[in-house]
């Protein structure tokens, strides 16, 4: 049976992070706000009463439903082989995932400093006073902290798992987002490029890549481009 996934129909966002490694590993999912629109993900959630997700993206397996991106993605590793199964590695690798997590709060915080609920036009002298710091002081941090993690060709070892899915989707967002800053510092970090090209030639990446279900990044997801944040 195939799994339901649930997230925004629109974007891209932190669904990407849970389609990604389903693709590259084959797994048989259904995009269910994608078929069904977004009304319908609203709809679920709020009929959902046995132990609900506060937010999408979750993942509903037939026997229960699993939310947050790092969860999911260990429950993933767990199932079906994509991550790693001696038990520090596996407890590692969820780290570095939450901590992925934490990166894209900070993403989102560039746009959204003040309020989540305002508009990016409210809060644009906000945004760009947060973006300066984003840039010039945490892209380096983070960035810095997963090029030391890197254990050989990919993340823990000799095979591909969901944190490198991860990584990918983090090189291809912050160039995006920052086209200029990734230019200028981008490879400061050759592992991580390294690790990025290799998922993106991963079969099942590159025919999902190639397809229209792979929706382009836009303003609206967690990624967003403003020329005026970007700087080299």
């Amino acid at each position: 049976m195939a799994y339901k996934l649930w997230y925004w129909a629109e974007i891209q966002g932190r669904g990407e992070f849970v389609r990604l490694p389903m693709e590259a590993a084959g797994i048989a999912y259904v995009d269910m706000a994608r078929e069904r629109g977004s009304d319908a993900l609203i709809a679920d959630m709020k009929a959902r009463t046995h132990r609900p997700p506060f937010a999408p993206p979750y993942l509903d397996t037939g026997d229960q439903v699993i939310a947050q991106v790092a969860n999911i993605l260990l429950y993933l590793g767990d199932a079906h082989g994509v991550g790693p199964t001696d038990a520090d590695a596996r407890y590692w690798l969820h780290e570095v995932q939450l901590t992925v997590t934490d990166f894209v709060a900070e993403v989102h915080q560039v746009h959204h400093p003040v309020g989540v609920g305002l508009y990016y036009e409210d809060q644009k002298a906000e945004a760009a006073r947060f973006a300066a710091e984003f840039r010039e002081a945490r892209m380096p941090k983070f960035l810095g902290w997963f090029e030391r993690s890197v254990q050989g060709e990919w993340l823990a070892g000799d095979k591909w798992s969901y944190g490198d899915t991860s990584i990918f989707q983090l090189i291809e967002g912050l160039r995006y987002m920052f086209p200029r800053r990734m230019a200028a510092i981008e490879r400061d970090y050759p592992r991580l490029l390294a690790i990025r090209d290799r998922v993106a030639h991963l079969p099942g990446v590159a025919a999902y890549l190639a397809s229209d279900r792979r929706i382009g990044f836009n303003t609206q997801g967690i990624f967003r481009h403003y020329p005026e944040l970007d700087a080299g």
